[in-house]
Order: structure tokens, then C-alpha cells, then sequence
């Protein structure tokens, strides 16, 4: 499966460069034209075309999704009582760490305290609140649909407390006083995600509410030049919305050729994209007006997202690889014309910040190879002074086979900063136990990362990396089977 799915991604990643070269007018000088209107396509062409529509436009679709089930709800809120949810242009925080039952974003950050929040900027623009975080390291992300950061908010960037303004593409409005700086989005659609770094302690728990009731996000209407507080644990609790183990399925291959018009309207093409625009819209008109060709190009999609798609859920199958099985991608939130990473993140951990902001290594595999599993046990171990070097903070986190937490015992499912009583050994070197069950010497329990009983994955977060992670200096160590 895996050789397959890279074999169809390299296929897929050529015919996409080569379009994109072939097509690299500038868009305001005007794209080369498309199929003449009325003109026949055969059946194989449109099932090919929706094959390549429906890896290009994941993402997009995703966001799409999301912002359209947004539109559904009539305040913010926690679904299932767990997750942020919240209508168009407003937030809903956390107060707390994610719970383990959470399945609307697959691998969720258990250091940070959360929120969410989805923008429709062609509606109103909205005001961003950043409160006084004193020394708490802390990041908004703010993407645009195609996943894509539009916006330096946090403390690597310096930003003061104070007001800030996300706007669509099109706006044209007078900056109201006291607004901070103004952050012009290139699609009307996106996503906003604050986190607010929190130790692992009562006392941090207790001190962290203040500036997390501060965090805001309101249609710039509401905006008066006042602080807003929210008390977040008020927040309601709705039924959960998800099915099963895995992430909530915002794609889905059997409705493409419906969202993918809506997809083209709402993201404007990049240089070198309006051909690729007009040939998407000329197969899709045909499509609407032929069942047959309707099937086609369904056909496409869904073959597109078992053979392509799917496979990219698996770590392994994509991205920069490192030493020791390690692999990265030093892109996400700027993709640029990179589809194939675009989509590859989106599918197995969407919503990644900048590498700048925060650097993600990915293990599926142990040192030697094998799958990483939990009916073996595993040791990992930073010698002295070489834990990740971070400004912010680092954290390894594990996540099951869905890429989701797996509860257990200690309702732990990261280790790093955030932990105040690792054990370090007489030499400085910190080595973390991984396994299902808890380690026979109880004094190595608070370095213990409980696995589940089958395949799982290991995930390095690095807040606010130094140069020698960026440079690739500094990599993970291995991951080694105990015998």
C-alpha cells in the first residue's frame, strides 16, 4: 500500500509541477484559455480530472466544511463537551487541556490550552484580542482556506496586548482606533487557533485562566477599544457530532463534485493556477449536465482518496525525512504550490503552525525499522543539554493508530516542558519509557508515556525551535525496542 501510494502521489506531485510550469502566466495578465465551451469530454479524461481535483482541493474542502458546519451553531460551544466550536467570526476557548474523546482535529496538542474559531472575512472583518500573556509562551494561528498562515501573532514575534484586525481579500475599510495592526487575508474563508502554553501543575492551571478569559475574536461591529472577558467554563456542551474512532470526515468523495464549485469560488487562483481553474470548471459543467460523466468524475475522487489520500494518513508516507526514521515537513502553513504536502498535512494532522513557530518530527517506525507498537516496550533518551532547544517549549507527544490520545491511567499523553518532575539520570540525560503498561520500577513512573496495545505514533512538538532545530542540527534520538 505504502510503495503504491507513493508511486500515485510522484505521478500525481509530476502532473501537478508540470501544469503549474506550463501555466506560470501571471494571473493579472490573464491564464491561456480553457476548453472552448459545449466541448465533449470522454468519460476516462473526467475521471481523471476529478482524481486530480480531489487531491488538489482536500484541504480546501476540509476548511470549507468545517466554516459550513460553523454556520450551524447559535453560540459558542463545547462539542461533546469537549471540543471548541463556534459560529462564523466567533471564538470558543478551553480553560483546560483537550480531553483524550476529542475526534473533530486529529492530533490534538495536550501542552497548550485551546480555542477555535472559524472567520467568513466577505461577511465582516474581525478583531483579534490579544491579552498581557507576561512570560506564558503563546501563538494564534491564523490560516487562510488553503491552510496557509496569513498572520505573525504571538510571542516569537514580539506582538503587544492589544487589538488586531483580519480582513478578506476585497476589503476596503477605514482602520478603526485602536487597532494594533491590520491582517489581510487572500481568501474570505479561515481559521483562527490561539494556544496558551500551560504547565502540567495546579498552580499554572489557576494562573492561566486570567489571560485566557482575555483571548477574543468578534465581528468588528462589536468592536468598542474595551477589553472583553469570557468566562470559557460557562461555555454550553452540544451533542458530539462525530462517529467512531477517527476523525470526523470532512470530505467526502461521494459529494465532491458539489463542493468543489464552491471550493473554485471561494479560492482565488495563484499565479500559474487559471488554467487549472478553467479546465476544473469546463470538466465540472459537463459533469452537472451528464450522469455518466457525473460518475466519472466521482469515480475520480474516490479513487483519488484511497489510493492518494488515505495513505498519507501515515507519517512514513510523506515529507523530509531525518536520521533514525524521524521524518518533518518544513513548509506547513506555507505551502505555497507544494499540493502534495498541502494535502498530505491536512489528511494526518491539519492546522500546523509555520516551522518557525512550531517545528513537528514524526516517528511511525522505531530505530531499527519496525512498526511502532504496543505490545513492545520502547526507551528514548536525550543525552545531557540535548532536549529540544526551544524558546517556547517542546513536548513528545503519543497518538494511536487514529492519531487521537489513547486514555489511560495518568490522563497523560505528552511529556516535556510542561512536566516538573521528570527524573534526569546522574549524567543529565533525560530517557522517557514508552509502553502499555507501566514501567516495574515505580521511581521511573513520572517519565513514563503510556502507549496503547497496538500501533501508535510518537510526534515532537518544538515551540519557537532554535536555529539548530531549523537548520537541522539538532534532530530527535532514536527510538529503541527494549529486548
Amino acid at each position: 500500500m505504502a510503495a503504491r501510494a507513493r508511486a500515485g502521489a510522484l505521478i500525481l506531485a509530476g502532473l501537478l509541477a508540470v501544469t503549474h510550469s506550463a501555466w506560470s502566466h501571471d494571473a493579472d495578465a490573464g491564464a491561456p484559455p480553457g476548453p472552448t465551451p459545449g466541448t465533449r469530454f470522454s468519460a476516462e479524461y473526467v475521471r481523471s480530472v476529478g482524481r486530480l481535483a480531489y487531491f488538489w482541493a482536500w484541504p480546501m474542502v476540509n476548511v470549507h466544511s468545517r466554516v459550513a458546519a460553523s454556520a450551524k451553531l447559535a453560540a459558542p460551544a463545547l462539542m461533546g463537551g469537549i471540543a471548541p466550536v463556534a459560529p462564523s467570526n466567533q471564538l470558543a476557548m478551553l480553560t483546560d487541556y483537550i480531553a483524550p474523546e476529542e475526534r473533530v482535529v486529529a492530533c490534538p496538542n495536550s501542552d497548550v490550552v485551546y480555542g477555535f474559531a472559524s472567520v467568513t472575512l466577505d461577511r465582516e472583518p474581525v478583531v483579534v484580542q490579544v491579552p498581557d500573556f507576561g512570560e506564558r509562551f503563546w501563538v494564534y494561528q491564523v490560516v487562510d482556506q488553503r491552510t496557509d498562515s496569513f498572520a505573525d501573532l504571538g510571542k516569537q514575534y514580539g506582538t503587544k496586548p492589544g487589538f488586531y484586525l483580519l480582513v478578506g481579500p476585497d476589503w476596503k475599510g477605514e482602520t478603526p482606533s485602536g487597532i494594533e495592526r491590520v491582517f489581510r487575508s487572500p481568501t474570505n474563508i479561515g481559521i483562527v487557533i490561539p494556544r496558551a502554553f500551560m504547565d502540567d501543575t495546579s498552580e499554572d492551571r489557576a494562573a492561566v485562566q486570567l489571560p485566557v478569559s482575555q483571548i477574543g475574536l468578534y465581528p468588528l461591529s462589536a468592536f468598542d477599544g474595551k477589553v472583553k472577558t469570557t468566562d470559557w467554563k460557562a461555555l454550553p456542551k452540544l451533542p458530539s457530532s462525530s462517529q467512531g474512532q477517527e476523525e470526523a470526515k470532512w470530505v467526502v468523495p461521494e459529494q465532491f463534485a458539489d463542493a468543489l464549485p464552491a471550493v473554485l469560488d471561494e479560492v482565488p487562483p495563484e499565479v500559474g493556477e487559471g488554467a487549472l481553474y478553467a479546465n476544473f470548471r469546463a470538466v465540472l459543467e459537463a459533469a452537472h449536465g451528464d450522469p455518466k460523466l457525473r460518475s466519472a468524475f466521482l469515480q475520480g475522487a474516490a479513487s483519488a482518496e484511497k489510493e492518494l489520500v488515505d495513505p498519507l494518513f501515515e507519517f512514513r508516507n510523506f515529507g523530509v525525512p531525518l536520521s533514525r526514521n524521524w521524518t518533518t515537513q518544513k513548509n506547513g502553513a506555507q505551502f505555497g504550490s507544494d499540493y502534495f504536502t498541502r494535502t498530505a498535512v491536512a489528511k494526518s494532522n491539519i492546522f500546523v503552525n509555520r516551522p518557525s513557530e512550531t517545528t513537528y518530527t514524526y516517528l511511525d517506525q522505531d530505530g531499527a525499522g519496525a512498526r511502532l507498537n504496543g505490545t513492545h516496550s520502547y526507551t528514548i533518551t536525550y543525552p545531557a543539554g540535548q532536549v529540544p532547544p526551544v524558546k517556547g517549549f517542546w513536548s513528545l507527544t503519543l497518538y494511536n493508530k487514529h492519531h487521537f490520545f489513547e486514555p489511560n491511567s495518568l490522563g497523560r499523553y505528552s511529556v516535556g516542558t510542561k512536566n516538573k518532575n521528570l527524573h534526569y539520570g546522574v549524567d543529565g540525560s533525560l530517557t522517557l519509557y514508552i509502553s502499555a503498561k507501566p514501567p516495574a520500577d515505580k521511581s521511573l513512573l513520572p517519565n513514563w508515556l503510556p502507549a496503547p496495545k497496538d500501533d501508535f505514533s510518537l510526534y515532537g512538538r518544538a515551540y519557537w525551535p532554535d536555529e539548530a532545530i531549523l537548520n537541522g542540527t539538532w534532530t530527535p534520538p532514536a527510538v529503541a525496542k527494549v529486548e
